[in-house]
């Protein structure tokens, strides 16, 4: 028979207490209940705790050997208990989100904001991976949430649309689509065209809009970031098709954009969790927080 939390706790209370009276006093419990569980206590660990006299009891030797490894273990099992509560009532924690690089840049400030104003507590940390790496991190549980556009139904995984995304043309300050509300897709048969590479699930959109014009992209330039395309927009390289977020990355640059049409191409951005996987307090939390920060972050039609 080994001891319980039960009769370590009223050991404690003893000990503190210097009387069997009032160690139940404490405890809220009668002295004759209390006298049996430490007689329990005792019959388990074949030893008497407590020298008894009818002022007050103490320790025996074998009692404070007990005190010293069980009033420890006790602490420790307090302070896992409070770490737990801290946890839940979300006065500490941490959540771990995979994004995009650019969308993680994007909403990062967001969503910091929007932490610390209403969980101040709450840890973020954002690790900025290619579409693969965010489901492989969210499945592997290195990851509580994941944002970007997903093509495919991966079997582990629970999806939430967030915002849907359009792509938009991109173009140089003083260009004549600056006039235009929006852009179709036969405007850019006699573009200059910047494209991102074909490892970017952004060039399988933009092949769509311009086959649905009966058009074949044929790009001036090809590069393989964001960031990229648009330095080359502002110096008038020629017009770059993008997803909407990427208009958070001209940092108050020159850079118009419109939606583009005929046909309008979208794609939802989604928040994704692992399904074998109960969320922490922490992250469900969160979580609306990030829908709301991505809906604030896309710009309107009219930028």
């Amino acid at each position: 028979m080994r001891p319980t939390l039960r009769q370590i706790k009223y050991f404690q209370a003893v000990l503190e207490g210097g009387s069997f009276s009032r160690a139940a006093d404490r405890l809220g419990t009668t002295q004759a209940n209390l006298s049996h569980a430490i007689r329990d206590l005792e019959t388990a660990l074949g030893t008497r705790l407590f020298d008894r006299t009818t002022r007050r009891v103490d320790l025996t030797e074998t009692g404070r050997a007990f005190a010293d490894g069980a009033l420890a273990g006790l602490a420790e099992i307090r302070r896992a208990a409070d770490a737990v509560r801290d946890l839940d009532q979300l006065r500490r924690g941490t959540v771990r989100i995979a994004a995009p690089p650019l969308l993680a840049a994007a909403i990062l400030p967001l969503l910091l904001n929007a932490t610390a104003e209403k969980y101040p507590d709450l840890e973020l940390r954002i690790e900025d991976l290619t579409t693969d790496a965010i489901v492989a991190q969210v499945l592997a549980g290195r990851a509580d949430l994941g944002i970007g556009t997903f093509t495919t139904d991966e079997p582990g995984l629970d999806s939430q649309n967030a915002v849907r995304d359009q792509l938009m043309a991109f173009f140089g300050d003083g260009h004549a689509f600056a006039a235009r509300s929006e852009i179709g897709w036969a405007d850019l048969a006699d573009q200059r065209v910047i494209a991102l590479t074909r490892e970017s699930s952004i060039r399988m959109l933009v092949e769509i809009g311009f086959n649905g014009a009966g058009l074949a992209l044929r790009p001036h330039i090809e590069v393989h970031q964001i960031h990229t395309a648009l330095a080359l927009v502002e110096g008038g390289a020629g017009v770059a098709v993008l997803p909407a977020y990427a208009a958070v990355a001209r940092h108050g640059r020159a850079i118009p954009a419109r939606p583009m049409t005929g046909p309008a191409v979208v794609r939802e951005i989604s928040i994704i969790t692992a399904r074998d996987r109960v969320p922490s307090a922490a992250a469900r939390a969160v979580r609306p927080l990030l829908r709301r920060a991505l809906r604030e972050m896309l710009p309107g039609s009219d930028t």
